[in-house]
């Protein structure tokens, strides 16, 4: 009897549901859908790349944030309301790709730096996804959407290991922290409005700089001002005044209304930097008259002094004055003093066709 009562004991055990775990909200941590910077793997500081990818913290901060991917995913799993987060949804996907250590991020460079298998390259990409995040996240400001920043670093990631070489002793993070800001940089300064406002190496420094020093020059106990803020970035004066330009203005349409009841648009009344047709009508009339002035008077040359006065004041490729003197037979400073004479003369000529000449071309 007391064998046959086990029996059945063990087998309503094996029968039975298994219990079920309610988590509780006090057992259950409760954090934002879009994750802060403090919650993401901890990497030094940008300002001091040697510091950059310390294989053990960097493991151990993306576990710590892993385990609050996970609570949040069990929030949702019981029940809970969680919105759609595009950022949260990326952070949980790139945690299934391992870190590297030390030793393995060596020899996996070291083998893509001699052979260039893409697999290499993969793996040396996918264990740094967490350090372009981090580095997006000090753009967030800058950014209305962070999935930008993050995709513009991922290829400055990506060139990283298309350079890197691994034989120079420094560690690949420390390496791509450098392209991957540089292609976030770029992002920024090309979206930054409809119209670029930086285009060249000046203009770019003073597009990220500009800021940061009139804010240093005022904490030191200086007024910030153009020449002042030039010396400190090693740019122009000129360059400096035209950023503090640019960046106070934003962009304006040519064909907004001028007034809020009025139907001329801002394009009508901007002024034309341009001659008006008035003034190239006149510049083309002058062109002609002087062109019919020295067509009459090369008409009254004749010989050496009209050979002289199309090879040497007319031609687009004037002839040396020795070649002169030796296709004449003369020497150079003969032909130079002919050549002085044909332009007093022409000048005398052309004065006596038209007194107001120089008031005309002053005008």
């Amino acid at each position: 009897m007391q064998r046959k009562h086990s029996k059945a004991t063990r087998k309503s055990r094996r029968s039975a549901p298994p219990a079920v775990e309610r988590a509780t909200p006090a057992l259950s941590p409760q954090i934002e859908p879009a994750a802060e910077p403090e919650n993401l793997p901890e990497v030094a500081a940008a300002g001091l790349p040697a510091e950059l990818g310390e294989a053990d913290d960097y493991g151990e901060a993306a576990a710590s944030a892993g385990a609050l991917e996970d609570g949040a995913e069990r929030d949702g799993a019981g029940g809970a309301l969680v919105p759609l987060d595009p950022v949260s949804r990326y952070l949980s996907e790139i945690r299934r790709f391992p870190l590297l250590t030390r030793e393995e991020e060596v020899a996996i460079a070291r083998h893509y730096h001699e052979h260039h298998d893409p697999r290499d390259a993969y793996r040396l990409v996918t264990a740094n996804l967490r350090l372009v995040v981090k580095i997006a996240y000090e753009f967030a400001r800058a950014s209305k959407n962070l999935l930008d920043l993050i995709q513009e670093g991922n290829v400055g990631l990506m060139e990283a290991v298309k350079n890197f070489d691994p034989n120079r002793g420094i560690r690949f993070p420390s390496y791509a922290v450098w392209w991957v800001r540089a292609y976030i940089y770029r992002y920024l300064i090309n979206n930054w409005r409809l119209v670029k406002i930086g285009t060249t190496q000046a203009q770019r420094k003073l597009f990220f700089n500009l800021r940061k020093e009139m804010d240093r020059l005022q904490a030191e106990g200086f007024t910030p001002q153009p020449r002042l803020l030039a010396q400190r970035l090693g740019v122009k004066e000129s360059e400096v005044v035209e950023m503090q330009e640019r960046l106070g203005h934003s962009e304006l349409s040519l064909d907004q209304p001028v007034g809020a009841e009025e139907e001329t648009h801002l394009l009508d009344v901007l002024p034309d930097p341009g001659r008006n047709p008035e003034s190239e009508l006149a510049a083309a009339q002058f062109r002609d008259f002087a062109h019919d002035k020295v067509e009459e008077f090369a008409s009254t040359l004749s010989g050496k002094e009209l050979e002289i006065f199309r090879s040497r004041l007319l031609a687009e490729e004037p002839l040396t004055l020795q070649q002169m003197g030796d296709k004449f037979g003369i020497s150079r400073e003969r032909v130079r003093q002919i050549e002085g004479r044909l332009k007093r003369q022409l000048r005398d000529y052309v004065k006596a066709q038209a007194p107001d000449i120089d008031q005309a071309r002053q005008a």
